[in-house]
């Protein structure tokens, strides 16, 4: 009889003990994603995903959020796409072209090898995105991101009036307010 109560015990303490035991989300700083315009949701609420960089994750750009880079087309009178760039919704210029580069060798070396910058001119748009480009990101309470375009679509499609844009990025985020990048 004692060794059933044990076990009771045991089983009880095990049930209590184990939903105390969830695994925290850690940070993440660094990876690889893809955005684009394309429109989600439903009538009348519209709306495209953006990159939320101080979580690292893709998020609903509804409400004017702070802190979410998004990608937009730009096309001519008649919709003929031109040119890809980001916006955000922060309340000060956020973006910074640091560097463009003829082959992706070059500008993965270029990536890995900034690891700290000097306060630049910051744009309010991140105008002409393209492929083996590296990109400074501000948020807006000065914490940074390096981003590098490893990719990017810009087309006409049947189903979109403006052209679809898309961009795939490697980026790493710097969180402690510093101008200095973690090293991987």
């Amino acid at each position: 009889m004692k060794e059933m109560v044990r076990i009771a015990l045991l089983l009880i303490m095990t049930c209590f003990m184990l939903p105390g035991c969830k695994k925290e989300d850690k940070p993440v700083y660094s990876g690889i994603m893809t955005i684009n315009n394309k429109r989600v949701g439903v009538s009348p609420t519209y709306y495209i995903e953006g990159f939320h960089v101080p979580t690292g994750k893709k998020l609903p750009d509804l409400n004017n959020q702070i802190d979410i880079i998004s990608v937009l087309s730009g096309y001519d009178v008649n919709f003929n796409p031109l040119k890809i760039f980001f916006i955000t919704n922060n309340f000060k210029n956020s973006f910074y072209k640091y560097g463009e580069y003829s082959d992706t060798q070059s500008a993965v070396n270029a990536f890995n090898n900034l690891t700290s910058f000097t306060e630049p001119q910051w744009a309010e748009i991140g105008d002409s995105v393209m492929i083996n480009q590296i990109w400074l990101y501000r948020t807006s309470d000065s914490r940074y991101s390096k981003l590098r375009i490893i990719s990017t679509i810009l087309e006409k499609r049947p189903d979109m009036q403006d052209p679809y844009a898309e961009c795939t990025f490697e980026w790493v985020f710097q969180p402690d307010g510093s101008k200095t990048f973690p090293v991987r």
